[in-house]
């Protein structure tokens, strides 16, 4: 009696290296979907951790314009005798070159050596000096300090000090920086009116909108834009 080999024959062969190679493609295509979800999602991420870190810098520092302690009458006995304007225009913003200037109260005790420091019994006297100012008995000392953040070659950069401050990179990929200004009718009224990109006249500014548009450098995601709002609260009472 014959018995009959069993096997696979060529035609099954095909069939199972067909089906095989078809789940395998199924298998890498979900794993390249999934990697690239990752991919993007760590990038658009890393993005927004940036605008966050940049803008909530600037808009805390944006607040506290123009706070330079508990009396408004400071006698300026500044190295340079530079306090006083800066007192006059605690914030200014230079359209062609693209920087924005503030003279802020010192948020927390990170800053470094304060530009000025104003030191006051907030009773009768206030005065400012360069630099750090150690308080006698009795005084509050208030350091204050001058912030230059400038846009340029797709970054944004800030500088501390008077005059031109060297300045270091805070965020790099940034396509867009605008900078717009709310605008009070005259320098007494306390709330704004209008905004402009380019305020002849800033004692009148009361609030400011920074919009910070960033990019991928290796396209994984589209462009991403972030507005916020910042007020001056000491030109708000």
């Amino acid at each position: 009696m014959k018995r009959h080999n069993q096997g696979f024959g060529l035609i099954e062969m095909l069939i199972a290296l067909a089906l095989g190679l078809i789940i395998v493609l199924g298998v890498v295509q979900t794993f390249l979907a999934a990697k690239n979800t990752y991919v993007s999602q760590n990038s658009s991420a890393a993005m927004q951790e940036d605008a966050r870190f940049v803008l909530s810098k600037m808009i805390q520092e944006i607040r506290m314009v123009g706070m330079f302690g508990c009396l408004g009458t400071i006698t300026d006995a500044s190295t340079s005798g530079d306090f006083n304007a800066a007192q006059i225009t605690p914030i200014s913003w230079d359209n062609t070159n693209l920087k924005l200037t503030l003279v802020t109260a010192d948020v927390g005790s990170g800053g470094g050596t304060p530009t000025w420091t104003v030191v006051s019994d907030c009773r009768n006297s206030a005065t400012a000096y360069s630099n750090l100012q150690t308080p006698a008995a009795g005084q509050i000392a208030f350091p204050i300090r001058r912030l230059v953040y400038s846009f340029s070659n797709n970054q944004i950069l800030m500088g501390t000090g008077g005059g031109t401050p060297t300045q270091q990179v805070l965020v790099n990929n940034v396509s867009a920086f605008t900078v717009m200004f709310g605008l009070a009718t005259s320098a007494t009224d306390v709330s704004a009116s209008t905004y402009s990109s380019n305020p002849g006249d800033p004692a009148r500014i009361r609030s400011v909108r920074l919009t910070l548009t960033l990019t991928d450098p290796n396209n994984r995601v589209a462009n991403q834009t972030f507005n916020v709002v910042a007020a001056l609260r000491n030109r708000l009472q």
